[in-house]
């Protein structure tokens, strides 16, 4: 800032004092614009996020952590329009480890939701089917599928003994500890 005054300024105390408190108090402000910026994207907000929650009609969960905030947040923001597979997918992959597979079953008024990207049941289950369930059509049943280890699939790569001495964990990650 000191460039913009004149030359007779450069050595004077009172101006560098004036500019370092200037300069102090428009850095403050930078960093409280580019925060305020930030909460226009649900991506980045933070605070905010009780501003989308009330906008979209969402209840808010009282210590629900931020990204699972944001996952219903999205999934609310997706979830507009005619119901098809895509805005089914679309509204999962709003979810972490969301991608899934929608596969119609119009003979019996069902569609069926397979996990892909997911061993065991997704975090923020709970959310997902609700938000799943707020745009399908009433008259629709949904069917989740999830993915698991079958045994075959470890006795490839491991002996029935080595299976054994494993923890069930290690297999299903879903299971609470």
């Amino acid at each position: 800032m000191k460039g913009y005054l004149p030359r007779y300024y450069e050595t004077s105390r009172i101006m560098d004092g004036i500019l370092q408190a200037q300069g102090a108090e428009l850095d403050l402000l930078r960093v409280s614009l580019e925060e305020t910026l930030a909460q226009f994207f649900v991506g980045s907000a933070t605070w905010g996020l009780d501003v989308w929650e009330a906008e979209l009609g969402i209840a808010p969960v009282p210590g629900k952590p931020d990204d699972q905030r944001r996952s219903v947040i999205n999934a609310k923001l997706r979830g507009v329009g005619t119901v098809t597979v895509e805005l089914i997918e679309s509204v999962a992959s709003a979810y972490s480890r969301g991608t899934v597979e929608v596969t119609q079953q119009p003979a019996a008024y069902q569609f069926t939701v397979r996990f892909v990207d997911t061993l065991g049941t997704p975090p923020n289950l709970g959310d997902l089917k609700a938000a799943i369930d707020e745009i399908k059509p009433a008259h629709l049943q949904v069917v989740y599928q999830y993915k698991y280890f079958l045994l075959n699939q470890l006795h490839q790569t491991m002996t029935i003994n080595q299976i054994q001495t494993r923890k069930m964990t290690d297999f299903a990650p879903f299971i609470p500890v």
